[in-house]
């Protein structure tokens, strides 16, 4: 991706290429920042009030100091409007500031949409499955593991990712003890029986998905029944289909799980109804 524009609290536009982070920001040295993704279209930012909503709940979970949502909703509208193209990703930005001072940075980040997103929508993707060893519902329940949380921690995530390249696959889905399904580095998981869908459900600790919730909607609206619950890895394995969601992939679906085809091998229906009910709902 390419950053096309960028403003940051209390300085408005920068230029992309001039630093705005000092070396002692704690976001740098201990990873303590929160932050979200959010994808854009014609020039309006996808549910931004729900992002919004989510960012001061990580803020408040990781104990950052506060910043009005007004500023981010200046921000996000200097940084789009200096971009220059109505399809982009936006990022929201928020850190504690140098050790010791207290003094927060926001900024807001616009990208292009990575180009590949569309040709894998088509092939789809293939995963494979990373176990945390951690008891289903642990990360809900002990707060020091931020589960739902879009902390700029994100090492494990990015390994994850890695994991999956080396192995000759494209994403991972991470596993609580039992095998039980929880999320992708970056993604919600969801796979289909006839006209049910499941996914796993929030109190596993897993991100409350902006495009989650959205599909949640759309689903019904299309005829499917959606179960939310804790699953064991052989029940998605065994799907008619697969797919992920969240804000800028959108609906991707999924054809391998470790070697082996998820249904026909290939995209399947409910993921091409939901990223067209998803459009629809963006407005795009």
């Amino acid at each position: 991706m390419t950053v096309l524009a960028l403003a940051v609290g209390g300085r408005g536009l920068v230029d992309p290429h001039e630093p705005v982070l000092h070396a002692d920001d704690e976001a740098f040295l201990r990873g303590r920042g929160a932050f979200e993704t959010i994808r854009v279209y014609n020039g309006q930012p996808f549910r931004l009030d729900d992002h919004l909503a989510r960012l001061a709940a990580s803020s408040e979970r990781l104990d950052l100091p506060q910043v009005g949502i007004d500023t981010f909703r200046e921000l996000a509208g200097e940084a789009i409007g200096a971009a220059g193209q109505g399809d982009v990703v936006l990022r929201l930005y928020l850190t504690p500031g140098r050790e010791g001072e207290g003094r927060p940075t926001a900024l807001a980040m616009v990208s292009t949409i990575p180009a590949v997103l569309e040709e894998r929508r088509t092939t789809g993707m293939r995963m494979i499955t990373v176990p945390l060893g951690l008891d289903p519902g642990l990360r809900a329940e002990a707060p020091w593991l931020l589960g739902g949380v879009k902390s700029t921690s994100y090492a494990v995530n990015m390994a994850a990712e890695a994991e999956a390249r080396r192995r000759g696959a494209d994403d991972a889905v991470f596993l609580a003890a039992g095998r039980i399904v929880l999320e992708g580095p970056v993604t919600n998981v969801w796979w289909r029986r006839g006209r049910e869908l499941f996914t796993p459900a929030l109190d596993l600790g897993i991100l409350a998905g902006v495009t989650r919730s959205t599909l949640l909607e759309q689903a019904a609206d299309l005829g499917y029944e959606v179960r939310e619950g804790a699953y064991p890895v052989d029940q998605l394995a065994a799907a008619e289909e697969a797919f992920t969601s969240s804000s800028v992939r959108e609906v991707m679906p999924v054809i391998e799980l470790d070697g082996a085809p998820i249904g026909a091998g290939a995209p399947g229906p409910a993921a091409g109804e939901l990223q067209a009910a998803l459009r629809r709902a963006a407005g795009a």
